[in-house]
């Protein structure tokens, strides 16, 4: 067993100062920080993630209590109460996320904008980043768009025999029980992923893909001009999701609706049906002010602002040595 951080002093020292900054661009836009509970008596019914369960929280239905996957509903909490422009740093946690850009307790940045959509968020996210780095360019590119680049295919429009055909060819064996969305992400995560936000002409870039299917968008608004794609976007440095933001859905009685779809899907899937937070949708049905937020993986920011191969380089003790 080795009881050494994995990461240097150096880099320690290179991450303080980065959050410092973070922490300066958010004051001068008087966007106010804030804690959250890490630990609540409700999860995700997100049917891709999984918490990590405390089977001891009195609190709790059924004494358990979740690790939060993201601040985001207690976040929406403070909104509805009247908070205004709000940002968080905080651990988050995943379980089974382990690998060369993963640990399961990871750091997140997560803020919201009264008063923005999807559109004046990517602006904020961008500004952000290029105060971290000077002379960043940008692209922006529709999930549609990015799919007919890279693949020759409308995502929107293809046929579900076709996708899953496809899919087979260019990935090769997969699972006889996927569904449409996970042969898109499998193809995005694949394919077009690894060529977003890279350097050209000596140029750094960031790639803004917004737009999203609407099945992949669950706290998300449609978009009104086509409802086949939700007010989601996701932003890619170096090839490396870096963070995901939505103009938030406001409708309680929808959000609802959108949870027990999970829940349902994860029965019929053999997986177990996670509680609804009601307390995120009585804030909601309270009122969620207009607003667009977003989550950064600070640990991925890192690797790539300090040049870094591996998290295990920008964290102090990953889960192997924590």
């Amino acid at each position: 067993m080795n009881w050494q951080p994995t990461t240097s002093t150096e880099n320690l020292k290179a991450r303080a100062h980065i959050l410092a900054q973070i922490r300066d661009y958010f004051t001068k836009q008087k966007v106010v920080e804030v804690e959250t509970p890490l630990l609540c008596s409700h999860g995700v019914t997100d049917r891709y993630m999984r918490s990590l369960i405390s089977n001891n929280f009195s609190q709790g239905i059924d004494n358990k209590g979740f690790l939060q996957t993201s601040p985001e509903y207690a976040m929406k909490r403070l909104l509805a109460s009247g908070s205004g422009d709000i940002y968080q740093i905080c651990k988050a946690f995943r379980q089974d996320e382990v690998g060369r850009r993963h640990n399961p307790e990871f750091t997140m940045l997560e803020w919201y904008r009264v008063g923005f959509d999807d559109r004046a968020l990517m602006d904020d996210v961008f500004a952000l980043l290029s105060m971290l780095k000077p002379n960043l360019e940008r692209v922006d590119f529709s999930y549609q768009q990015v799919f007919e680049q890279f693949l020759q295919i409308d995502p929107l429009a293809i046929l579900d025999t076709d996708l899953k055909v496809l899919a087979e060819q260019m990935l090769g064996d997969l699972p006889q029980d996927l569904e449409r969305d996970d042969y898109l992400s499998l193809l995005f995560e694949a394919k077009i992923e690894p060529h977003l936000g890279l350097e050209t002409d000596g140029h750094q870039s960031v790639a803004f893909i917004y737009d999203f299917p609407a099945s992949q968008a669950a706290l998300a608004r449609l978009n009104e001009q086509d409802p086949r794609v939700a007010k989601r976007f996701e932003v890619y440095w170096q090839g490396v999701e870096l963070a995901n933001g939505f103009y938030e859905l406001i409708d309680a009685e929808l959000q609802l609706e959108r949870f027990e779809a999970d829940n349902q899907w994860r029965e019929t899937n053999n997986l177990e049906a996670i509680a609804i937070d009601h307390y995120f949708i009585d804030a909601l049905r309270h009122g969620l002010p207009d607003c667009a937020g977003v989550a950064l993986g600070v640990d991925r920011l890192m690797m790539i602002l300090l040049e870094a191969k591996h998290i295990e380089q920008v964290i102090a003790f990953p889960a192997d040595r924590a």
